[in-house]
């Protein structure tokens, strides 16, 4: 299966990585939990550890059931290669440290996951590397500061947790005329929904725990590109040793073979979620790229071919309302994840942004009355009537 296939996403979920016959002919996809591979040919073992024939030498470089993952996710995004990572932070790190120096300048957004900002805000400065975080709805200014000087431009679309949409293709472009690279974290959107290689971006990044992954039992990252990039953060990994067991590696890709009915079937039930809470009283504000009145909702459906199964919204009454509606929910995990078959809630300060103080959070705008909620496969109308006794006890 090439890049130009044109089987459909979900055909490509099941299918990508796994038509070659496996070993005396498994159905699924063996896990290999041999550290080392032997050869009985010295000569053979040198050309495979040169990277000029085909094998494994050993696992924490590259291992026969990773290496199935890893192509899946690759024909998915439609890129050159990929690489694979013991988290999906693991992958944000490793990508930034492979391909950065001191004296390096980056320019990313406000709203970046709490892990990420905080390597913007502390390990990246810490090596000389200068961070410009511009307001996130702002192209403009995201363009200027790309064009004084940039290396590496780190996005997100949407934005975790407040579902802010970036136009990927107006700012990859600006990226590629000053000679930048552009990476951007697609694990809100999940490759059903957004492609950003075919926007101008030059890496993908998954927290593949989340969507890939898909049922809360697993860590993985996943990085995908062009083969030139990814073999610097490859080389960067294998001696840094985030390496992907292959036991997870089996987990995502068994995830994976229902990756487009999870997702299609999230992105309804998020949006039935989002109209419902839109006309409810006890809520201030919905933050969701498929309601027509959201800010982003244009580009939103100009680049993506879902909405994503996230939303997030503000109660009225504060952080006690948040408490008084979260304690009350039946058919919901309180849990620090997203994109599992079920439905996961909390606050940022409990969420995505437990690694920064309140008052960071705030000068982020992210509001301590904001719930973050990821939902998940169940009934919509079985999640809308909780949410609705539980709105009633406010």
């Amino acid at each position: 299966m090439s890049n130009q296939s044109k089987s459909g996403k979900g055909t490509e979920s099941v299918w990508a990585g796994e038509l070659k016959a496996f070993h005396d002919g498994s159905h699924t996809v063996p896990i290999v939990n041999s550290v080392t591979f032997a050869y009985n040919d010295l000569d053979e073992w040198y050309e495979v550890a040169k990277g000029e024939r085909e094998g494994h030498i050993y696992s924490r470089n590259t291992n026969p059931t990773v290496q199935v993952l890893e192509e899946k996710i690759r024909i998915l995004e439609g890129a050159e290669a990929a690489t694979s990572f013991s988290s999906g932070m693991a992958g944000i790190s490793n990508t930034l440290f492979a391909l950065l120096k001191p004296g390096s300048r980056v320019v990313s957004i406000k709203d970046s996951y709490g892990g990420t900002s905080r390597l913007f805000l502390e390990f990246l400065p810490a090596y000389n590397i200068k961070v410009i975080l511009c307001e996130t709805d702002d192209h403009e200014q995201m363009e200027r500061e790309i064009a004084e000087g940039c290396d590496l431009v780190y996005l997100e679309s949407p934005t975790n947790p407040t579902l802010k949409v970036i136009d990927l293709e107006r700012i990859a472009k600006a990226a590629k005329k000053a000679g930048a690279v552009t990476v951007v974290d697609n694990t809100f959107a999940s490759p059903i929904n957004q492609n950003p290689i075919e926007l101008g971006a030059d890496l993908v990044i998954h927290s593949a725990t989340k969507y890939l992954g898909g049922h809360s039992d697993t860590l993985c990252g996943l990085v995908c590109g062009s083969k030139s990039l990814i073999h610097k953060i490859f080389l960067y990994r294998e001696i840094n040793g985030a390496s992907l067991h292959p036991e997870t590696a089996y987990n995502v890709i068994r995830g994976m073979k229902t990756l487009e009915l999870r997702v299609n079937r999230q992105n309804n039930n998020a949006m039935a979620i989002a109209r419902f809470l839109s006309d409810h009283p006890k809520v201030e504000q919905v933050y969701y790229p498929g309601l027509e009145k959201h800010p982003g909702h244009d580009i939103a459906k100009r680049q993506m071919h879902g909405f994503g199964g996230i939303l997030s919204f503000e109660l009225k009454g504060g952080y006690e309302s948040v408490k008084t509606l979260l304690h009350n929910l039946k058919y919901v995990h309180l849990a620090a994840s997203l994109g599992s078959v079920s439905t996961l809630a909390g606050p940022p300060r409990t969420t995505s942004h437990v690694e920064l103080s309140e008052e960071q959070r705030r000068q982020l705008g992210i509001s301590e009355s904001l719930i973050r909620y990821s939902a998940g496969i169940e009934n919509a109308e079985d999640l809308i009537a909780d949410l609705e006794q539980g709105l009633g006890l406010i």
